[in-house]
């Protein structure tokens, strides 16, 4: 069995609009804290350390994580939307499939078209819950200045159909599922119109699904299908999205 890590690390140094902050505490700054709850002195503690310890401070979306219907919209499929606190476990472990776009440009948005092609090129139909993940390589730029805008997204209508072959939970390793935001304003601003702005993500209005945003290593699966993707999302109580590291478990 091979294990393949689909996650980016939690980093201020990924080029994001809402990056993460760490602040790192020393094995001696340990010993002070540890001290002080204690009523010790520091040089109690051997070599005058403890513990090392870490404070984070980060966005839900920030680094691998899964979006909950509630990210979307206030409310889903007539009801009030789920958080990710809410939802079922099964969604989140089940047989993968690999999708490669990563020869397409980044900004281009996949439609219904490009998915049915991939899939009649791999040899595969899609069954319900299977966790669908879309290739870009966008992994490769993480460091990358503008690495937000540098990934091929899935259009509305793309989303819809992968939501109607009985789909759940859909993955990417784009900042974004849908096209990069840069790309949606500039249209946007040439014609306001509906169906621009975020369009893939709305179709959670009317379609209770999640979505992965951020994976890393797609190119390492070694096969399209006949893998699992165990993605369990971080319980954040009545939270939007929910940090994940995402597995390819492949026999």
């Amino acid at each position: 069995m091979k294990l393949i890590d689909l996650s980016v690390p939690i980093s201020p140094r990924i080029r994001e609009p809402i990056p993460a902050e760490i602040k790192y505490e020393s094995h001696e700054a340990g010993a002070l804290q540890a001290a002080a709850v204690l009523g010790l002195k520091q040089d109690d503690f051997p070599e005058s350390k403890a513990w090392a310890t870490e404070t984070v401070t980060l966005n839900t979306h920030s680094g691998t994580h899964i979006d909950a219907p509630w990210h979307y919209w206030p409310t889903s499929e007539g009801k009030q939307a789920r958080t990710v606190d809410e939802l079922p476990l099964e969604w989140f472990y089940s047989d993968g499939v690999v999708l490669d776009f990563s020869t397409k440009p980044p900004g281009y948005e996949i439609t219904t078209d490009d998915l049915k092609a991939e899939l009649q090129r791999i040899e595969y139909t899609l069954k319900p819950y299977d966790i669908v993940l879309i290739r870009s390589d966008a992994d490769k730029r993480l460091y990358h200045e503008h690495y937000a805008f540098l990934h091929a997204g899935v259009s509305a209508e793309a989303t819809l159909w992968l939501l109607d072959q009985g789909i759940k939970v859909v993955g990417t390793d784009g900042w974004g599922w849908d096209i990069p935001l840069n790309l949606q304003a500039e249209a946007y601003k040439k014609q306001p119109r509906e169906g621009v702005l975020w369009a893939a993500h709305y179709v959670g209005k009317d379609r209770e699904y999640c979505q992965i945003e951020k994976l890393a290593n797609l190119e390492q699966i070694p096969k399209p299908f006949g893998f699992k993707v165990c993605c369990f999302p971080i319980k954040v109580e009545k939270a939007s999205a929910g940090w994940a590291r995402p597995v390819a478990i492949v026999e």
